[in-house]
């Protein structure tokens, strides 16, 4: 299976092309980040919590090395990755994606380093219990991905999933915000009621990005069987 693909998109033109994964293979890939001051290299998340450091040249991602996530609670499963530079420190959120009324999402939050040959490793964890405003019922994700504004904005999509030929229906909501100290400390704080910024009725949006330098947020639907799409919407305001 292709692991990875580049996609070019913009008004009138979009394109895809594969990336070769280059090392130890994952099992159920989820999310992929880029991270902050470091051009071409990125951090891949699979669904059971193993985080891959990736670096991306021409066509070809070579597996710098990989770690499990910190903190990974009894029937976790992850679809969501965030990484955020402030005060010159790195920090990472990803979440358990909750499922229905029964099981919020459990966002993480922790300082981020990598080790001189290149490993992730990460500092002390904090969590929080978050629940989908919209969508709701037993089907709900209740954070299928996280994004963070350039102001710290947290913004996540949320999704019912009932089976591969749906149907599904999704949103994306402010859901707080996040700092990083000098010292690399890390603060979430989520809204007590979460704002919704979109609701996306028949789509199940599972990758949400504030796009470097705009306003917009790329959104992209795993919809099954009736296939995928990507599109943008202004929802990175600061």
């Amino acid at each position: 299976q292709k692991r990875l693909s580049r996609i070019t998109h913009w008004e009138g033109a979009d394109g895809i092309s594969p990336i070769a994964w280059d090392g130890p293979e994952p099992v159920d890939l989820e999310a992929i980040e880029a991270i902050p001051g470091m051009p071409g290299e990125y951090l891949a998340l699979t669904g059971r919590g193993i985080v891959y450091r990736l670096k991306v040249a021409g066509p070809t991602a070579k597996v710098v090395d990989y770690s499990p996530l910190p903190a990974i609670g009894q029937g976790d499963d992850f679809e969501s990755f965030a990484l955020v530079a402030q005060n010159g420190k790195l920090a990472v959120l990803w979440a358990d994606r909750g499922a229905g009324a029964d099981r919020p999402a459990t966002l993480y939050a922790a300082p981020l380093a990598f080790a001189p040959w290149g490993q992730p490793q990460f500092g002390t964890v904090t969590r929080r219990a978050y629940r989908a405003a919209y969508p709701t019922g037993e089907s709900t994700r209740h954070i299928s991905d996280i994004s963070v504004s350039n102001s710290g904005r947290i913004i996540v999509s949320s999704a019912a999933d009932a089976g591969d030929d749906g149907p599904f229906d999704s949103a994306v909501s402010d859901a707080g915000r996040v700092s990083v100290s000098a010292a690399g400390g890390v603060r979430v704080t989520l809204a007590a009621s979460p704002s919704i910024l979109g609701t996306f009725p028949e789509y199940k949006i599972e990758a949400v990005e504030c796009l470097p330098g705009s306003t917009d947020a790329l959104l992209g639907t795993d919809d099954e069987n009736l296939g995928g799409y990507v599109r943008t919407m202004p929802f990175c305001e600061a």
